[in-house]
């Protein structure tokens, strides 16, 4: 036995020591993350090639901002108004490039270390990172980052940073997060994205007050000027510690972009058309089809453009609050749904530019189509008796019309399906002609909007809805009562958007999470509460490669539709651009961006339009 037992030492050492090389060799180092697949732009990349690295720096932008007023200069809050692009000083530990699914490249943080298994994340800090006051940005400020956004920060840091157990400082600039609960392989792209805060300046200051002081940042932009309700200014830095790196070559071109307070839509078109500000994403079929002069455009003093892109265009729609017992029954939803005349809509008020929306993913891979099969169908099966059985039989469309108005079959099958759910029309008493439940209640609803654009749109739905005996207001509220009605869940029915990825991960809690739905400012704007939805989230947010990801994003995709959480609207798969003439742009766009920080103020153009409009060049 004693000659014996240094042996099983010896060997006990040789495997710790064979198991310790295997872990480190499975550690790796690299320039930034994908989310699946390898990065498309090696370790010596000089910038992406979406921008162009000699793009002249230099001149003035204005952009439009929708609104009536800001109170705030602290975009992480649930609390008050955020100005325009109020987050532009801020930087964080990664960037995203704008020509891949989902892949990250590091910014404060010049490399990244990891597992194979991704269950940790280090991060190494540039030694050249600064905040504006000179100070260099350290670990305890990614550490402090993390630690504030969870415990004062808007309330969806807290469900975002879930999985995130805790950031530890292994050195001055070198930080580790530690990730718990199921494998999730996003978690290291997912703080990478985190906004970094200066430690030093938050400390003497509430973090979770609304300021109108400029914060303290590192971003190529700070806040020169303002006046709530009426403009923000923000300046480049000229001296930023990160122009030079590669994700930043060609980028942040501008000395100087104000954003411009307007009421509504309508009024910020009018301003656009008399030059009070220079570049607009136009996101109104009418104003693109009759809004603009035809004749600034050909004789070159506006371009109109539309660019295409491979963004998922996600999924607008009439969300129901099913916080409301109204809209807890899936029949009565799907009545509704057959109210809306989208055919009509799309010929008459959008001049025919939209396609009707059928996937919460739609213009991606990751959109259910035909019928779930094969590993999909794996997935489903067990979840046969707690989900919609048309799951499993018929590929989710929504009602359609012959686009005449005449809807009067979509009406008939609305009946029947209200009538199903409990409801009829009142033959007597002060309701007749009415909708009305067992105990005589009238079904009657608010539509909240933010913009008197909508009520075009949404006033012959009501009036449709009518027919049906449905009594249904419509309201306009500015963007603040908007914003606070939104975030604590006060409304029947309104407007609002999913947008998606074509990686989808952790804020699919956000939007559909049973937690989600009993928290103040979360995503889930419709008040979803369903655990076979959760485990599929789960599913979509734990898959360990490319294939798994598409195939539990399309299972997820059609219990949400089959549920008729929402009456989906309708997508185009174009950017619509409009601007004065006076800028250039790389000759590649990004696949899934504008990429309009890769613009620049061209002099020549400049000149030429001001002589174009009667202007001084000079």
């Amino acid at each position: 036995m004693s000659v014996q037992h240094p042996i099983r030492q010896l060997l006990l050492l040789l495997v710790l020591l064979a198991t310790s090389l295997t872990s480190s060799a499975s550690v790796q180092v690299s320039h930034g993350i994908a989310m699946h697949g390898d990065l498309k732009y090696g370790p010596d990349f000089t910038h992406f090639e979406y921008a162009n690295p000699d793009a002249p720096k230099g001149g003035k932008v204005r952009l439009s901002a929708i609104g009536t007023a800001f109170d705030n200069l602290n975009p992480f809050i649930l609390k008050g108004n955020a100005a325009a692009a109020s987050d532009s000083p801020y930087e964080s530990l990664t960037t995203r490039s704008n020509d891949e699914a989902f892949s990250e490249y590091g910014l404060i943080a010049e490399s990244v270390e990891m597992p194979n298994d991704r269950s940790w994340v280090i991060f190494n800090i540039r030694p050249e990172a600064r905040w504006h006051d000179g100070k260099p940005i350290t670990a305890d400020d990614v550490v402090f980052s993390l630690d504030t956004l969870k415990e004062k920060g808007h309330p969806r840091f807290r469900f975002y940073y879930a999985g995130v157990e805790k950031a530890e400082k292994l050195g001055e600039r070198r930080v580790k997060f530690f990730f718990g609960g199921p494998e999730n392989r996003e978690l290291p792209l997912i703080v990478g994205q985190l906004p970094i805060l200066p430690k030093h300046y938050w400390q003497d200051r509430d973090f979770s007050k609304t300021t109108l002081e400029p914060p303290l940042g590192s971003g190529a932009y700070k806040i020169s000027k303002f006046e709530p309700g009426r403009f923000i200014t923000y300046e480049r830095v000229k001296d930023h510690w990160a122009k030079d790196l590669p994700i930043n070559k060609g980028q942040h071109n501008f000395d100087e972009i104000r954003y411009d307070y307007y009421r509504d839509a309508t009024v910020a078109l009018e301003a656009f058309k008399a030059g009070e500000y220079d570049w607009r994403y136009e996101n109104v079929s009418k104003f693109w089809a009759t809004g603009y002069d035809p004749s600034l455009v050909d004789d070159g003093l506006m371009i109109k453009e539309e660019v295409g892109n491979e963004r998922p265009t996600g999924m607008q729609a009439f969300i129901y609050n099913l916080r409301r017992p109204l809209f807890q029954d899936p029949r009565v939803r799907q009545a509704l749904a057959y109210a809306f005349d989208f055919e009509w809509t799309n010929k008459n008020l959008f001049y025919g530019q939209y396609s009707r929306t059928k996937s919460y993913f739609s213009n991606s891979e990751l959109a259910s189509t035909d019928l779930p099969q094969g590993k999909e169908l794996k997935i489903l099966e067990p979840y046969r008796g707690r989900i919609p059985e048309e799951v499993f039989t018929q590929p989710y469309l929504p009602p359609t019309t012959e686009g005449n108005g005449k809807i009067r079959s979509n009406l008939k099958q609305a009946f029947v399906l209200l009538k199903q759910a409990g409801w009829k029309i009142a033959k007597k008493g002060p309701n007749k002609g009415k909708l009305v439940n067992a105990q005589g209640e009238l079904f009657q609803f608010e539509i909240l909007l933010n913009s008197p654009v909508w009520e075009r749109i949404v006033l012959p739905y009501v009036k449709n809805l009518k027919r049906l005996g449905i009594q249904a207001k419509v309201r306009s509220v500015d963007s603040a009562q908007y914003q606070e009605r939104n975030e604590t869940f006060d409304f029947d029915m309104v407007v609002d958007v999913f947008g998606q990825s074509l990686s989808p991960g952790n804020e699919q809690l956000d939007y559909w999470s049973s937690d989600a739905a009993k928290r103040t400012g979360s995503r889930n704007t419709a008040g979803i509460s369903d655990e076979v939805i959760d485990e599929l989230v789960n599913r979509v947010i734990t898959a360990t490669d490319r294939e798994s990801l598409v195939i539990a994003t399309r299972a997820l995709d059609r219990v949400l539709l089959w549920n008729h959480y929402v009456i989906p609207h309708w997508h185009i798969r174009n950017f619509r651009l409009i601007y004065w003439n006076k800028f250039s742009k790389p000759a590649i766009t990004p696949k899934y961006d504008i990429g309009f920080e890769s613009w620049w103020l061209d002099s020549d153009k400049e000149a030429a339009l001001r002589m174009k409009q009667g202007k001084d060049a000079n």
